[in-house]
């Protein structure tokens, strides 16, 4: 690819890659052509300027919190968790599970379709060398993709691609050249960070394959293995034209050779797959490393579609989902019933004012929040269960991709306003996976039932606690508890207060241990509830008078010397991030920490230094390091500090450096939802500095006016209302506030005052005032 159109590609708008209609640019346009599902769709290191790359989200179809995802693949193996990155030049095939803005060498990636021209290569081939195997250079320029929808024309093949989805099966278009040799093959041992270790498939008749491929630690996959994923995908499939010709390719895998992503991608790995054998008209195949192929024969532009149904439980279900989904192969349709999702799905916020970019960027960023907790039951209710045994839903949907350590700060109290019986479902499912697991304890980063153990803290509790504060509570609330006991329990600090070695560990276990007496407090559990108030104020066991900061202590109580760069260095008793930044995280004792830390004035000082030397792009750095998750809540700590002004400059700042509408849109990975959760609350004027607590910071919104829809089964009100009158780019400070008609001062809000309903009226002026000083 030329490297000059490669660079356009990732710093103009994307509006110019979209898919749009003329209805759609007309006013009251549909909110779904406002997403760009290209933003952040990078995996680049070099431009974040960090090991750990950019927005990391893929481009492809999906619905609302659906189970399918189809999406171009174009690269396995290294930290590339959506399997996608934008400035790859070859596509590998579309795969019908993906997950979003990970990393961590991801999962998923099953089920990878193919559409070829010419000789049968079962070998995908290489970035450098793809005439060597099935995968395709691609026309950049044709590449395109909306809320529901994505297509590109595959150049080595002369091949348009085009993709859509519904919650939980997948369909794909191919316009395909006149050819004798036309074939759609799908890799059946495709898997994102690693290999299905064990696959089937039988051909039902000349136009439907079933099977399913098994995807174990053994094989890779999530965190390589280290993050115990181990499902089965289930799928059924058929074509929109009968096959002239079909067969198996089959690899001989060594029962001796590993099979983690390293192996998969080494020299005799990928020669095994180069010399798969190939074996033609069978009716049903097993075999550790298969491939699918349907031969066609084609005249000029036509086209042949590929459905399928996916589970996560069953073949019978993977089929009646399909069936209930996919009635027949209406490409057209299926699309609008798509965007139909999306457009009832982002209407549960709803914005006017801002440039038109501003609200690409904004329902750009609601729609990656919608994606994850993702559907993991069926349409009959079925589901797989942490025991591996079939179960029925009752009252709620099974969920899975439960990225705690990220979501707890943004994603899931934004869900709690515009989704609590999706939040509902979460609470549900993790109890339920604690249960059937045996394990009885809440893991702080899911998938697919795995208890991954990946990141730090406890942050089910949080996101348990913060439900219940606000009124989600239809699950085993006695049994919720109990299992959140167990886990503050079995991870916890010390005795004395802290985790040996761990700035990181004591804080966020001191925050859950907060969480713990709350939920205590509110079931009558009184010594449960005096237990945890104390351990919760252990932070001030690691804070170090003499440096003036927190700092990692040893067994013995020992601190750790002083790195050179002192509280700067990252990794000093910290995770993904260093001392200045994790040291802010004590969000339920704010008061206390203030006092620790030397008093409003020097807290005051230290904050807004941390601020004024932060890069203006907002990429890693040192400082307010807004591309990772431990400082999302630091900016609206100035409202605690009486200076709510300095809340309202530096998160309309990181509104307008940190986020756009471009591939490097996303300064840092999206993981699951929190990086745009933070944008679309901090956008629309709130963000809770402690979930938990019911509060919400008020800061200056990018809008004219926000409207959240609130569900009437949890909230009184049908809808809040925040509106910033005289708002513009240089007005970015709120003058003076009402709150339903009232004069109102106070510069947060409570979530009973929002789920009550009503308008919050913002003053909006050029120059900070005393509003919400007191």
């Amino acid at each position: 690819m030329n490297i000059r159109h490669f660079l356009l590609g990732l710093f103009l708008p994307l509006s110019l890659f979209s898919c749009h209609t003329v209805e759609q640019e007309a006013d009251g346009r549909p909110l779904s052509s406002y997403v760009n599902p290209f933003v952040g769709a990078s995996t680049n290191t070099e431009l974040a300027g960090a090991s750990h790359g950019l927005g990391k989200t893929f481009p492809g179809a999906t619905a609302p919190f659906g189970m399918v995802q189809v999406s171009p693949n174009t690269i396995t193996g290294g930290d590339n968790g959506p399997g996608y990155s934008y400035e790859h030049t070859t596509i590998e095939g579309f795969a019908f599970t993906q997950m979003s803005g990970i990393g961590w060498y991801g999962d998923l990636g099953n089920f990878l379709v193919m559409p070829t021209i010419g000789d049968l290569h079962t070998f995908a081939g290489t970035e450098d060398k793809p005439e060597e195997g099935y995968r395709s250079r691609y026309d950049k320029s044709t590449e395109k993709a909306s809320a529901g929808y994505y297509s590109v024309f595959l150049s080595d093949y002369k091949i348009q691609a085009e993709a859509t989805a519904l919650p939980h099966s997948g369909m794909l278009r191919f316009t395909f050249p006149e050819s004798k040799e036309a074939r759609i093959q799908v890799d059946l041992a495709r898997r994102v960070g690693g290999t299905s270790t064990l696959q089937s498939v039988e051909v039902v008749d000349d136009h439907t394959i079933k099977g399913w491929m098994q995807c174990t630690p053994d094989g890779g996959g999530w965190g390589n293995g280290d993050g115990k994923a181990d499902y089965t995908v289930y799928f059924y499939a058929q074509f929109s034209k009968p096959f002239s010709g079909h067969g198996v390719w089959s690899a001989d895998i060594p029962d001796d050779w590993r099979r983690k992503r390293e192996d998969v991608c080494s020299v005799r790995y990928r020669e095994a797959i180069r010399q798969s054998a190939i074996h033609p008209s069978v009716s049903a195949f097993e075999g550790k490393h298969l491939g699918f192929y349907a031969n066609f024969e084609t005249k000029p532009d036509e086209v042949i579609l590929l459905k399928s149904g996916i589970s996560y439980t069953s073949l019978k279900n993977a089929e009646e989902n399909l069936a209930a989904e996919m009635k027949d192969f209406d490409f057209d349709r299926t699309h609008a019933e798509c965007v139909r999702l999306w457009n009832d799905e982002l209407a549960k916020v709803s914005v006017e004012g801002g440039t038109d970019e501003e609200k690409r960027v904004f329902y750009t960023a609601l729609y990656h929040t919608l994606i994850d907790p993702r559907l993991c039951s069926d349409i009959n209710g079925e589901y797989t269960g942490a025991d591996k045994k079939i179960h029925q839903t009752g009252k709620f949907r099974k969920r899975t991709i439960f990225s705690g350590w990220d979501v707890f700060r943004s994603q899931m109290p934004l869900q709690t306003i515009i989704n609590p019986e999706m939040v509902n479902d979460l609470v549900n499912s993790l109890v339920e996976i604690a249960d059937q697991s045996g394990n009885e304890y809440l893991e702080r980063w899911e998938l697919l039932n795995a208890y991954s153990g990946c990141m730090v803290g406890n942050p089910a509790i949080s996101v348990l606690c913060d439900a219940y504060r606000k009124g989600i509570r239809d699950y085993d609330v006695e049994k919720a508890y109990r299992y959140a006991l167990n886990t503050s329990r079995r991870f916890g600090n010390n005795d004395d207060g802290y985790t040996p070695g761990n700035i990181s560990c004591t804080l966020e276990y001191d925050y859950t241990d907060w969480c713990m007496a709350r939920l205590a407090e509110w079931l009558g559990k009184e010594g449960d509830r005096a237990h945890f108030d104390k351990r919760a104020l252990s932070y001030a066991t690691i804070f170090d008078p003499e440096s003036g900061w927190f700092r990692p202590r040893n067994e013995k109580g020992v601190f750790s010397s002083l790195p050179e760069k002192g509280r700067l260095q990252e990794g000093y008793g910290c995770v993904e991030s260093n001392p200045y930044q994790q040291g802010w995280f004590v969000p339920h004792d704010v008061e206390g920490m203030i006092r620790l830390m030397g008093g409003r004035e020097k807290v005051l000082a230290d904050l807004t230094d941390m601020f004024e030397k932060t890069p203006g792009d907002y990429l890693w750095n040192d400082y307010y390091n807004h591309a990772n998750e431990p400082v999302h809540h630091v900016p609206f700590l100035f409202n605690r500090l009486g200076m709510p002004s300095l809340t309202q400059k530096w998160t309309r700042d990181i509104c307008r450096n940190a986020y756009h509408d471009k591939v490097t849109g996303l300064v840092g990975n999206e993981d699951v939802g929190q990086m745009s959760a933070w944008y679309v609350l901090a956008a629309a004027g709130i963000h809770p500095i402690c979930p938990g607590d019911g509060r919400y910071e008020i800061t200056s919104p990018v809008f004219d006016r926000v409207e959240f829809r609130l569900d009437p089964a949890y909230a009184a009100g049908g809808s809040f209302v925040i509106e910033a009158r005289d708002n513009s780019p240089e007005n970015i400070y709120i003058q003076s506030a009402t709150l339903n008609g009232k004069k109102y001062d106070k510069c947060y809000l409570t979530h009973d005052d929002l789920a009550a309903g009503g308008t919050l009226v913002l003053q909006m002026g050029a120059k900070p005032s005393d509003w919400g000083k007191d």
